[in-house]
């Protein structure tokens, strides 16, 4: 029996940019945690600017999906500025 191997996602710390008007951090922090995978989610406002929101998301679980958190964040009028730290795990999957 051969084993192939998995990544997991277990951490995501994301700069991340919101406009003012619409959800606020704490709505965008009760939707991330909503998504299967996620665990804990922590969000920093770093800057507040004329329109903006400048923020720092740490997002942890055991498989943290990507493009669900990207969508989520997109359809919560913010986007992904840049991914400053991820952390991941191989899992064993066995295959017959």
């Amino acid at each position: 029996m051969a084993v192939q191997f998995k990544m997991a996602i277990i951490r995501l710390v994301l700069d991340v940019l919101k406009t003012l008007r619409g959800p606020t951090i704490i709505d965008l922090a009760q939707k991330l945690t909503e998504l299967d995978g996620i665990t804990q989610v922590d969000i920093k406002v770093n800057e507040i600017d004329v329109e903006t929101l400048t923020l720092t998301i740490i997002i942890e679980g055991s498989d943290i999906d990507f493009e669900k958190v990207k969508d989520l964040i997109e359809s919560m009028g913010a986007v992904i500025h840049s991914i400053d730290e991820v952390r991941a795990v191989r899992e064993g999957m066995s295959r017959s």
